[in-house]
């Protein structure tokens, strides 16, 4: 795996590519740690519907089913890339709050239907 941290100019147009193609039919799992809270797992393995970096609200957008995440103030954003692609991102809040998030290829379940 190869992980990266990503320029702050960049951010606007990686979000939207990636929410654009390569994040299409993922799931995800959404992490928070931080030492006030300890490490809680928000979203566990949920349909991931986009992201966004909104720059004038300096604010991170994850949207998954029935829920926005929402990052203010991030300061740092760090992706890995596996060998299909992003495998996840890790997000630095302003307050040192770190949010990790995963990614996935849904579960393919076997068909149930006669032939």
């Amino acid at each position: 795996m190869s992980t990266t941290k990503l320029d702050k100019a960049a951010w606007q147009t990686t979000f939207d590519q990636l929410s654009k193609s390569l994040l299409v039919g993922k799931q995800v799992e959404i992490e928070v740690t931080g030492l006030h809270i300890g490490d809680q797992i928000e979203q566990e393995w949920i349909q991931l519907l986009g992201m966004s970096y909104d720059p004038k609200n300096d604010l991170i957008q994850i949207l998954v089913e029935g829920l926005d995440h929402l990052i203010p103030k991030p300061r740092e954003v760090w992706i890995d890339h596996g060998p299909i692609g992003l495998a996840s991102m890790e997000v630095i809040g302003d307050d040192d709050m770190r949010q990790i998030i995963r990614l996935r290829e849904p579960l393919m379940l076997p068909y149930a239907g006669t032939v």
